[in-house]
This record gives C-alpha cells, structure tokens and sequence, in this order.
C-alpha cells in the first residue's frame, strides 16, 4: 500500500492511497510531465506585481480542486450512493481542468488568443501521460473527462456541477487561495458549511439546503470582492494590456527582427498550428526569457515595453467608468496627444481597457435552494444575492505618469450613459 502526502496552505495534509482505483490514477496523472508543466504556471499570471505574494502556481491550485472535489463527492455519496460510479471522472476532471493554461494563465490566454478548456480536453486526448492513466481506470474515461472539460457534458449533472458551475470546486479553491497569497484577508470562506449544505434537488442537479445559505451568501460577496480589489486591479489591468502589446508588437515585426526560439516562433506566428508537444514547450520560463532577451537586445518598441513589465516602470491607469462610450474615446484621444507632447509613443503607452463584471449570474445556472420538500432559486428569497447579479461596467484608460495630472484635468465632463 503507497499513501501520498501533499501537505497544503490552505488544506492541510491532502493524503492520496493507491490502494483506491481513482486515487491510484490521480497519483499518476499528477506524475504526468504535463501536469507537472502546472508548476510553472502563476496562478494569477502578472499579478505578482501588484501583489508580491501571489506567486502560487496553477499545480496547487489544482491539487486543491481535487482535494475539494473529493470531500463533496464524499458528501453526495451519502445521499446518492450511484455517483461513486463517477469518482474517476470527477477525480480527473477536478486535477486536469487547468493542464491546458498558457503562460500566465488567464493572462496567457488573451495574449496569444487560446482557450485553456479547448487545449485541455485536447492535451488529454493526445498526450499518452494524461490519457494513459485515465484508460487505465476505466475505458472512455479520458473522453468523458474531456468532454466535461469542454463543454459542461457529463453523465450526471452533479458532477458537471462539481467541476463547473456557479459554486464548484474550482472557484472554491481559487477564491480562498487567490485571497491568502494576495493578502487579501475577507476570502475566508466556511467550506465544511459550503460542503456540508450540498444536496441533490429533484432533478438530479446540484442544489443547496437553506442552512448553508449565509455561508453561500457569503462566498458570492467574496468573489464580488475579489473581482473588485484583485482580478479587476487596476495595475493588474496595466499589466495584461502591456503584455497584449509585447505579443501583438512581435508578430506585426515578424519572424526576421526579433529573437525567438523554434516554440515561441510557433506561438507568435503559427498559434493555429501547434502541436500538443509544442503547446505544452512553453510556460512562465520560456516566456519570461523571451520577455528579457527583447528588453535587453529586442526593437526598440518591445524593448521599451519589456521594460515597462520587468522593471515594474508601469503605465498609470484613470478609472473613466463614468464616462459615456464616446467620452471614453475621447479621453483615450487626449491621454495620446499628451504623451506625443512629451516625445512618447502613444501607441506603447496608451490605451483603453472596459469590462464588465457581474458577481452573480442567476440565468446561467444559477443556484438553488432545496429543503426536500420547496425548490427556490436563491435570488428570490436573498435580496444580497439579487443585488450581486447587476451588471457593473469598467472602464480605464491607461497612460504614463508624466501625463496624469494634465489628463485628470481636461478630462471631459461625464454625462451619463445611453
């Protein structure tokens, strides 16, 4: 018998037996060079500068979804002894929803344009290291956890729930991991009452009893919060704009004018025709090395905004919220004719990021409460609830600090919007 300890920040000791068919596979998945690639991931991608403790990596992360996707399934069983027919699906599912992130995660993604859901279910079907294990457990399990990871399908709505949904695992794990790394104190969120109030309502779908429903109410104000202070900050803002430029300034200067090693070129140049081998070839290293080659012998335009990334010289960022679609325009126009006036290039340096963020989307899945006997959708009898599903638009435009204080006075005046 061979137990396996992971010992967590945030779990405490997390003990695998491979003496357990699904933990069994969940050990070698782990042991897989793909899922060991997650170490070299951040987690929250450029956020380390904003927030010098966020330098966790998506292979905790991960391990911290199973882990919780382990102690829910062990819950539902209780009620419904049929769903440990999908421990290995959930268990695979809940360790590789991540294996296909880019460089800098979620940041990875926007700058090279990919979808870490399409390159997960992907790496699982082609890469012997991750669908080796999951055939081992059960023939058509790698499939079926690809098809989980790409499109939401799975034999029973509660497992789909588990990995994807409005309360699953993965949000569990990230909010209060993102909170501890980031400092940021409020993410303590109750999961034995979050855990514990899971049930299945009628339909077989995932619901929640009415004794968890503060516990609940309180991870939505979380993750408001952790939108508001954290993935929506705005120097985290700078930083992703900055590296859209870097990727976007390399491929318009093409292969002849800037170094790039056979993977990177693939990524820049040929994004739609990588291989599994070529996907999996990059990470923070390689792309971290790239961005310090270009700030020291690279054009002047990825020189200058390599820099701005790696010396922490960042853009400044003037919340324009406010302002209607036109005016935004507007103060964007004015940020460049200021920095053209101080011998920048507006291009490198200005620039206008809008969002918008929603803490609650009760239309797509939204939660519910089920006592045994009264099925209710949780924003009709929680008024926080209801007021967390309105929409909230986000606006920034982005500019040196040489040009705040001309830009903050002639900004226009804001009307509201349309």
């Amino acid at each position: 018998m061979t137990r396996r300890t992971y010992h967590d920040p945030l779990h405490g000791e997390i003990v695998l037996d491979n003496a357990e068919p699904a933990e069994a596979m969940a050990m070698a998945l782990i042991d897989a060079p793909a899922f060991q690639r997650l170490r070299r991931i951040r987690q929250l991608g450029p956020a380390f500068l904003t927030f010098h403790g966020a330098e966790s990596s998506r292979f905790t992360h991960s391990l911290g979804v199973l882990h919780l996707a382990r102690r829910a399934l062990g819950h539902l069983e209780r009620q419904a002894p049929e769903l440990a027919a999908h421990r290995g699906l959930l268990y695979g599912a809940a360790l590789l929803h991540d294996v296909g992130h880019a460089p800098l995660s979620h940041s990875g993604e926007e700058m090279f344009g990919l979808r870490h859901e399409a390159w997960s279910a992907r790496l699982i079907r082609e890469r012997p290291d991750l669908h080796g294990p999951l055939e081992a457990y059960a023939p058509g399990t790698a499939e079926a956890v690809a098809l989980l990871l790409e499109e939401g399908r799975a034999p029973h709505p509660a497992i789909a729930a588990l990995v994807s949904s409005q309360l699953d695992c993965d949000r569990l794990d990230y909010l209060r991991r993102d909170s501890y790394s980031t400092g940021t104190a409020y993410g303590q969120l109750d999961l034995d009452r979050l855990i514990g109030a899971l049930t299945l309502a009628p339909d077989g779908q995932l619901a929640l009893h009415p004794r968890g429903r503060t516990a609940v109410e309180h991870y939505l104000v979380v993750r408001s919060l952790m939108y508001g202070s954290v993935y929506n900050h705005r120097l985290n803002i700078v930083c992703n704009w900055l590296l859209d430029q870097i990727v976007s300034q390399a491929r318009r200067l093409g292969p002849g004018q800037l170094f790039a090693d056979p993977v990177l070129a693939r990524w820049l140049w040929h994004t739609e025709e990588l291989s599994s081998a070529e996907y999996l070839a990059n990470d923070d290293l390689r792309t971290g090395y790239h961005l310090l080659r270009w700030r020291e012998e690279g054009p002047a335009p990825l020189q200058e905004l390599s820099q701005r990334l790696l010396e922490r010289n960042l853009l400044q960022a003037t919340d324009v919220r406010q302002l209607n679609s036109g005016q935004r325009l507007e103060a964007l126009a004015l940020a460049q004719r200021l920095a053209r006036a101080q011998g920048m290039d507006p291009e490198l340096c200005c620039g206008l990021r809008e969002r918008r963020s929603r803490g609650y989307r009760p239309y797509v899945g939204g939660l519910r409460l089920w006592n045994g006997e009264q099925l209710q959708a949780l924003e009709q009898v929680s008024p926080l609830v209801a007021s967390l599903s309105q929409a909230q638009e986000l606006a920034w435009v982005l500019h040196p600090r040489e040009v705040r204080q001309q830009l903050r006075q002639q900004l226009p005046a804001a009307t509201p919007q349309p």
